[in-house]
């Protein structure tokens, strides 16, 4: 596994900051990770696009037999663990939290490459369900990194909104706290510790962001933060404030609390910009809060008068249990627990 985590000359570091701050740019996505006390961890999500991606809420059960694709040399796995997903257009895993507490969380991350001719000929894999894969079948961070570590995959994935190319990366944090950053490079998996930071975004990649924000720690946010919607802007906010808040050990108020520091880093519903070169230019549509202790999952539409949540402590995830759904356009009005309005379906297609 690669560390990633040389030492970056301060010459770099300030190229870095320097040509962010001359072309200010939005990617898409934000994830924060709140510490409570009592064992209370609650990671912060807020999904940023150009276009509306509608998404629903799914919970799946356990014994649930997969593929990765539909190709014949697909991964392929039975689901060990429950899990709560959220799943745009109704076709791909966005993210998701299981029932042993980990969550998985895709963002955006430009000049991602998946595959390379060393390794493009193993068992395929899509992006539509690459999360649920991990969350299937791993009940900590650790087991994730084993899962993904020797990359015996091929990750694919469709285009979506007129061709976008879903370049993405992915925070994996269990309920110990534990937090990793998975990203490809040139083809080959990279896998990096948080080493205790609590926010990751978009651009670039995790090893320069970690050089950026610490840069400004330096400064001091009570000094000064920078403040545009740009991918290391919206770090640097969101690393300060999640590290400047009270820590608590009630769910709803941990909770409230991580939605606050994530409307700091949301972009305005309707947000628009004139940079016509920037094809990521986005809003915030939706953020999710996963309470890992207490298996709460959070939703919070933009455009929503309501702030609810899927408790998966309530549910039954048996084998052979239904599938269901949270349709996020019916319940924009919901507040509190949300369990009396998920409804049986058959699972969702994906977007192979």
């Amino acid at each position: 596994m690669k560390s990633g985590l040389k030492t970056l000359i301060a010459c770099a570091v300030m190229g870095f900051i320097g040509s962010f701050a001359a072309a200010p740019k939005a990617e898409a996505c934000t994830r924060v990770i709140y510490e409570g006390t009592d064992s209370l961890i609650i990671v912060g999500r807020s999904l940023d696009w150009k276009t509306p991606i509608p998404t629903n809420v799914y919970v799946y059960p356990r014994g649930m037999e997969k593929q990765g694709s539909n190709k014949s040399n697909a991964v392929k796995w039975t689901s060990k663990y429950g899990a709560v997903y959220a799943v745009g257009y109704d076709a791909g895993v966005t993210e998701g939290m299981n029932e042993m507490g980990l969550s998985v969380n895709g963002l955006f991350c430009k000049g991602t490459i998946y595959s390379n001719k060393n390794n493009d000929d193993r068992p395929s894999m899509t992006l539509a369900v690459f999360p649920a894969w991990i969350l299937d079948l791993c009940a900590t961070t650790d087991e994730a990194v084993d899962l993904l570590k020797n990359q015996d995959f091929t990750l694919t994935g469709s285009t979506f909104d007129g061709g976008t190319v879903s370049a993405l990366h992915w925070g994996i944090t269990d309920r110990s706290g534990h937090t990793v950053i998975v990203e490809f490079i040139d083809g080959d998996i990279n896998i990096f510790e948080s080493n205790g930071m609590q926010v990751m975004t978009n651009d670039p990649n995790w090893p320069q962001m970690q050089a950026i924000i610490n840069y400004w720690e330096k400064i001091g946010g009570t000094n000064a933060l920078p403040g545009t919607v740009s991918s290391p802007d919206r770090a640097v906010r969101g690393e300060f404030f999640a590290s400047h808040v009270e820590k608590t050990n009630d769910a709803d108020l941990g909770a409230s609390i991580c939605r606050t520091v994530m409307f700091n880093v949301s972009v305005p519903y309707t947000y628009h910009t004139s940079d016509d070169g920037e094809p990521n230019v986005s809003m915030t549509q939706w953020r999710s809060f996963s309470n890992l202790r207490d298996l709460r999952y959070y939703f919070d539409m933009a455009t929503g008068r309501g702030f609810h949540y899927v408790d998966l402590t309530t549910l039954d995830l048996y084998p052979g249990a239904p599938v269901l759904k949270l349709i996020s356009a019916d319940n924009l009005d919901v507040v509190g627990n949300a369990n009396h309005h998920l409804r049986r379906v058959e699972p969702f297609t994906p977007a192979y």
